[in-house]
């Protein structure tokens, strides 16, 4: 299976500490966050994605022009930061490597500009500006190495 996830999620993840819209929204965040951090891969996809899920239903902001244009921006900086093109429908596999190299960039404000305007940002600064305490998201590497490092101490 695949978690898909538009392009400014994918930069939401870095910073995710457990906050969201509402208690539904919360609990399926930690849901896309344990099967990335299980190893699953990400599927870019344009419009609602598996973190939207929840608010669908209430006609949340997931569909208005901001939102579209906010994931344009950050597929362009994410690519920029990779140094490869990306596109809706590309898989990419988030695992700890990446996972640093996005939040070195994020850090950096290299890619920032899909944040213009977003409720979030003065939040998702202050995790940024904590060297990332408390962010959720691993990546899959470092969470396989947790469970084989218990498993040896056994």
């Amino acid at each position: 299976m695949t978690v898909r996830l538009r392009a400014h999620h994918l930069l939401c993840l870095l910073t995710y500490v457990g906050k969201g819209y509402t208690p539904a929204f919360t609990t399926n965040y930690d849901v896309v966050v344990a099967r990335l951090n299980a190893g699953e891969n990400v599927q870019l996809v344009e419009g609602p994605d598996d973190i939207c899920a929840p608010m669908l239903a209430d006609g949340h902001h997931c569909l208005n022009a901001s939102i579209v244009e906010r994931d344009r921006q950050a597929m362009d900086d994410v690519a920029m930061l990779l140094e490869r093109p990306l596109a809706s429908g590309m898989t990419l596999a988030l695992d700890a490597a990446l996972v640093r190299l996005m939040r070195s960039g994020f850090a950096a404000n290299a890619t920032r500009q899909a944040y213009a305007g977003c409720e979030w940002s003065a939040l998702c600064t202050g995790i940024a500006g904590s060297a990332f305490a408390g962010a959720r998201l691993r990546g899959a590497q470092e969470a396989l190495n947790r469970r084989g490092a218990r498993g040896k101490r056994g």
